[in-house]
């Protein structure tokens, strides 16, 4: 490394906290800031931030990070970069205060709103199927239940739009990120009339729009001094938080998939065209005039840390468990014929149903809890096998090798299933901040110091890779066939979930006991 090459700063501002790297053009991080956000839940279901947190959190992790430099190197940052949680959105005045609670992606109170609006339309000219996530339909909600409230904003806008405004003074977003908010005519990247109106917004009270990797402006001199630094500092526009995490793991090739096995599980592929189905949802790329498609399933790690945390050590309080772990392995490939159904939290990929209920299916007595943790493992490795196959039909291109993050990587258990079961390699990112890494990649293609400007050759220039999981193809052909019995559950029994659905929307008090204990 070079005293002299370029260093930037990359936020990644997630649900849980915001984070702050700083990057050398190896990809290597040189520091790291973390500030917490508190999760509010005014009602089950709910999920707010405070949209000052956003701020507070992203300027004290950046400030933390910078203090662990020298004074020559804080001297060589010349650029910065973000990414952020994506449709989450919050509605502010002309200073910048905001004017209710942000809304989480994670927040499912839109139902109504989505069986209401949601249409095959909507989800074509958007990219996005009725679901939970997209932040349209909660704004409908908010529209409809909090009269004026959106009316009297100056801006509705994203968490990657409020802190441009805080670094730059200037309402100025990225189309790599307002567009999870579900208001664009996706094969176009802008803003549509049609789904603004159902939103309950006006396009002047949406931020100017900048392609990814382009320059938004310099970050304000009062900013700066917070952070003790002298020289100006670019700020490059940012993407998702999902497309982030493929651009950190370098998957700018259409036949290379990233792999989030995190609290949710996600995956996409690179597309220099539009394309719609019913298995993915379209985003608009890091890439500048590119997409993504991406499948979904929120229910991921968070399954198997609810599993650990309800059934498992309580002296681990949810954390993974070596020997949980030694003895779910020691289990067959499909523990003799029990499957899952793993829709705790509905299903996105490819069913788009947000009631849809988990399920076991298959139990003998001779099951025990390591089956049940092994199964739900594999069922979320079924999933993802078939939405990945679904991928590969749609683009018609045969992917290669699958670039994983997230904790469910650190799983040796996991994932071996997932390899197995999608009977591609999984190779593990080394980079655990991969989605601020991936902004960072933008911030340095910035700089040329590459030799160009492309994203592409900076991401594959800062990426880094560890263990290569080979799936086994014996075991492959086992989850094939279990894979084909899984997937014909969610038709055989919608009926019931349906029923039970309705069941706890007349009963509420039975669903919440247990999360109150």
């Amino acid at each position: 490394m070079s005293a002299t090459e370029p260093l930037v700063i990359a936020i990644d501002s997630s649900t849980t906290s915001s984070k702050a790297i700083i990057v050398d053009p190896q990809g290597k991080v040189l520091a790291l800031g973390k500030r917490e956000i508190i999760l509010r839940t005014p009602k089950q279901g709910y999920g707010e931030h405070d949209p000052f947190a956003w701020w507070v959190s992203t300027n004290e992790s950046i400030m933390e990070a910078i203090s662990q430099l020298s004074q020559a190197d804080r001297a060589r940052i010349v650029a910065m970069g973000m990414t952020h949680q994506r449709e989450t959105f919050a509605p502010f005045d002309a200073a910048g205060t905001p004017l209710r609670n942000g809304i989480l992606w994670l927040d499912i109170r839109a139902a109504d709103q989505i069986l209401r609006y949601g249409s095959q339309e909507i989800w074509e000219l958007s990219g996005k199927p009725a679901d939970v996530t997209p932040a349209l339909y909660k704004m409908a909600w908010v529209k409809e239940n909090e009269p004026g409230v959106l009316e009297k904003a100056a801006k509705v806008v994203d968490v990657h739009a409020y802190l441009v405004f805080k670094l730059l003074g200037e309402w100025k977003d990225s189309v790599a990120c307002a567009d999870s908010l579900g208001l664009f005519n996706i094969a176009e990247q802008t803003w549509d009339d049609s789904l603004l109106e159902i939103a309950g917004v006006r396009r002047d009270q949406m931020p100017e729009l900048t392609k990814p990797g382009e320059v938004l402006g310099t970050v304000q001199r009062s900013v700066l001094d917070q952070w003790g630094l002298t020289q100006e500092v670019t700020l490059v526009a940012g993407l998702g938080d999902g497309q982030a995490a493929g651009i950190g793991a370098a998957a700018v090739d259409p036949e290379i998939a990233y792999l989030n096995m995190g609290t949710a599980v996600n995956a996409g592929v690179l597309s220099h065209e539009y394309s719609f189905g019913p298995v993915y949802r379209t985003l608009a790329g890091g890439i500048p005039d590119t997409y993504v498609l991406e499948v979904l399933q929120s229910s991921g790690a968070f399954l198997s840390t609810w599993f650990r945390r309800t059934f498992g050590n309580p002296e681990l309080e949810g954390r993974p468990d070596p020997e949980l772990e030694r003895k779910a392995a020691e289990r067959t490939p499909g523990c003799g014929g029990l499957v899952t159904m793993p829709y705790w939290n509905a299903v996105q990929s490819p069913h788009w149903d947000p009631i849809a209920r988990g399920a076991i299916v298959g139990w003998r007595g001779t099951h025990g809890p390591a089956s049940m943790y092994r199964s739900i493992l594999e069922a979320i490795c079924l999933e993802m096998a078939r939405s990945l196959g679904g991928l590969e039909q749609a683009t018609g291109t045969k992917l290669t090798t699958v670039r994983a993050m997230g904790g469910g990587v650190r799983s040796r258990l996991w994932r071996q299933i997932m390899a197995d079961a999608t009977g591609l390699p999984i190779t593990a990112c080394l980079e655990d901040e991969i989605s601020a890494l991936g902004a960072a990649v933008l911030a340095m293609a910035h700089t040329g110091v590459h030799g160009d400007t492309s994203i592409a050759t900076a991401a594959k220039a800062m990426a880094h890779f560890g263990l290569v999981t080979d799936p086994n193809p014996r075991v492959h052909a086992i989850y094939t066939e279990l894979g084909e019995i899984q997937a014909k559950l969610y038709d055989q029994l919608k009926e019931t979930t349906d029923a039970l659905q309705h069941f706890a929307d007349r009963h509420p008090d039975a669903e919440v006991a247990d999360i109150e204990d």
